[in-house]
């Protein structure tokens, strides 16, 4: 045996060691159990890698964005040995891990069931008992396919070894680029083979170091991810450094189900997605309606005392329109098949607003007087998702933008960037949204139009903007939309998660390719800059991001029932519609319940329906000129004078705040 010298980094501090000839990586970090890989020159290894000399290796944590990778990586496996152990005939497709979780695809005869689900996570159980050790093992790619040649879908990822296995759906996971391997699932004891897979790796030393998971759901999905091909099965699940953590995450979970939008748009008579109009086409109900009228009422205000000039564009338009902007260059798998009208024109229905707003703009003649220009239109947009990608109000076929293009010259725009995105976070502000961190998109090197130094000048001027309001600042490589790069605003709600909002982007070539001039000040044209704002980026997402965020009980000024009025008995009911009336010339939403219920039914009715105040009247309240609140939660004041209890509601009502 020699000598190795190696050098463990931890963050900034270097440790340099001198170990013998077949040192592992294991023994390297011996006694750190929650260190489960390592990373030697960028590339994540086992444990069982063994050192050479002039290597320098990084621990990684299991609590790590790569830790957690690989626990979850590991954690498919064995739900793959549980299956195929419960169902010998079951076919492996790919088992990646993906955020808080995994899955695996697997083509078996007949859909899994949940009991069937209940008997898998038994038997990963056991398995993760026995202990079995995760053995890499490189193999060739002709042997690979004799080896498992019961397996079709593993045979075709060995075909897409290589650049294609990036753009197929979690292939790079099983094959990847480079070498390709096999991991062996050993027996603890005897080292007898239990299991194999094809995959790139790494993972955890054995199955007993997976401290907690659970599985989910099951869900049909098509091979790689195209509807051209085979739909298979897919079993989702989760997995956790600790018990605790997974207790916390599965809590975290039936949180959300509470709040999912869908379900509170039911259970609230909001909004439905009937099926005779199509998936991902939403319908407002009357009280979904009053919400939504509200939030552009509001945001329409604020619009207008910033300068912002009010605009219509219809909802189709001739495909030349789009070749000339290069949507259908860039864009065309996301918007709808043409209509061929007019003797064979082609007609889309617009997935973007920006280009009509182009067209407003070289309407007429523009001086620099004018500028910076504020285009705004409650624009209905239309994008062919994928029916697998469609979700509720928040991923939808249909929707609102409330798109707004700023035309202004190269001098004004740090300044007028500088002013809207200060206007954006303050208006999500007085939504209810606090918490921000910004993301900055630059540009995809495979899908941009324009040249390298607008590009450049264009994404540090949106750095410099971005950094100013002393937020968080996250990159993006590579995000950027095909004309500009763009700051994302990423706002947390009440529950912790992130929901991307409003979206600032600079862009200095769609005005260059419709050719787009104003008059300078020595009579001179000049080219604008063009500005591309979504606040709430959808009508629709945003009111399903504030439905989850509240529970469904939004603040007072939002709730499309504000007060309702709960008699104590029939008699009491004339009082309270005559309060009602003074409520609503006030511009308050106030109903009374004058059904044949039971005072308690109607407070019950009034909690499920999340209405801010319940006013109460009985003969006392009567005889005093009062009403009683019942607040939503819980709490009562008696014997409020009308005029006051009116006043409390309006003063709630514009002060925007929960009660």
């Amino acid at each position: 045996m020699s000598d190795v010298r190696v050098t463990v980094q931890r963050d900034s501090e270097r440790e340099e060691r001198v170990v013998t000839t077949g040192t592992t990586a294991a023994e390297l970090f011996q006694g750190e159990r929650s260190v489960v890989a390592a990373r030697v020159a960028g590339e994540l290894k086992d444990l069982a890698h063994e050192v050479a000399d002039g290597e320098i290796v990084e621990p990684v944590e299991i609590t790590s964005e790569d830790g957690l990778n690989i626990l979850r990586h590991s954690t498919a496996h064995v739900m793959a040995q549980a299956v195929q152990e419960l169902f010998p005939d079951a076919k492996l497709g790919i088992g990646p891990p993906i955020k808080d979780g995994f899955y695996y695809d697997f083509d078996v005869e007949n859909p899994f069931h949940p009991d069937d689900l209940k008997r898998i996570e038994k038997k990963m159980q056991e398995i993760q008992k026995r202990g079995q050790k995760f053995s890499r093992r490189a193999i060739s790619d002709d042997a690979a396919r004799e080896e498992l040649a019961d397996e079709p879908y593993k045979i075709e990822l060995i075909g897409l070894k290589g650049s294609a296995a990036d753009a197929a759906e979690g292939a790079s996971a099983e094959v990847g680029a480079g070498e390709l391997t096999i991991y062996d699932n050993l027996d603890a004891k005897t080292g007898e083979l239990c299991w194999k897979d094809l995959c790139r790796g790494p993972h955890l030393p054995s199955t007993r170091a997976i401290p907690a998971f659970k599985l989910m759901r099951s869900a049909a999905a098509y091979w790689r991810g195209s509807e051209k091909n085979k739909q298979l099965q897919r079993i989702y699940g989760t997995a956790w450094p600790t018990k605790d953590e997974l207790k916390a995450h599965l809590e975290f979970l039936a949180e959300a189900e509470k709040r999912d939008h869908r379900k509170l748009g039911s259970e609230l008579d909001l909004f439905s997605i009937p099926e005779d109009i199509g998936s991902g086409l939403a319908v407002f109900h009357p009280k979904g309606g009053i919400i939504r009228r509200t939030m552009e009422d509001y945001s329409r205000k604020r619009h207008e005392d910033s300068g912002y000039e009010f605009v219509y564009t219809p909802h189709a338009t001739k495909g030349k329109l789009f070749e000339k902007s290069g949507h259908l260059d860039w864009y065309a798998d996301g918007m709808y098949p043409p209509m061929q009208l007019d003797e064979g024109t082609d007609y889309y229905l617009k997935p973007m607003n920006c280009p009509m707003h182009n067209l407003i703009f070289d309407a007429r003649g523009r001086s620099y007087r004018e500028l910076p220009l504020r285009l705004f239109e409650f624009g209905t947009v239309y994008r062919y998702e994928k029916s697998g990608v469609v979700h509720g109000l928040t991923r939808a076929r249909g929707f609102t933008q409330d798109d707004a293009h700023i035309y202004c010259t190269k001098e004004q725009m740090a300044d007028e960037l500088d002013t809207t995105l200060t206007f954006v976070l303050d208006l999500l502000r007085d939504y209810g949204l606090n918490d921000f961190y910004l993301e900055l998109s630059t540009k995809d090197p495979e899908k941009f139009v324009g040249e390298d130094d607008a590009w450049e000048e264009a994404t540090e001027t949106l750095r410099k903007v971005a950094e100013k309001q002393g937020l968080p600042l996250v990159p993006d490589p590579g995000g950027a939309a095909f004309y500009g790069p763009k700051i994302s605003v990423q706002a947390k709600d009440a529950i912790g998660r992130t929901w991307q909002m409003s979206t600032i982007q600079l862009d200095f070539n769609l005005p260059e390719r419709f050719d787009l001039e104003y008059t300078s000040a020595d009579g001179s044209k000049q080219r604008p800059v063009m500005i591309h704002r979504a606040l709430f980026g959808s009508i629709e997402r945003f009111f399903a991001v504030l439905l989850e965020h509240y529970a469904g009980a939004f603040p007072a000024w939002l709730a499309p029932v504000q007060a309702t009025g709960i008699p104590i008995g029939d008699a009491h009911v004339p009082y309270l519609q005559e309060f009602a009336a003074e409520a609503k010339a006030k511009g308050l939403r106030i109903e009374v319940d004058s059904s044949s219920d039971r005072m308690q039914k109607k407070i019950r009715n009034a909690q499920k329906s999340k209405v801010p105040f319940m006013v109460i009247a009985g003969d006392d309240d009567v005889a005093n000129g009062a009403v009683s609140f019942r607040y939503r939660d819980g709490s009562q004041k008696n014997g409020i004078p009308r005029d006051e209890a009116i006043a409390e509601i309006v003063d709630v009502v514009e002060r925007r705040v929960q009660v």
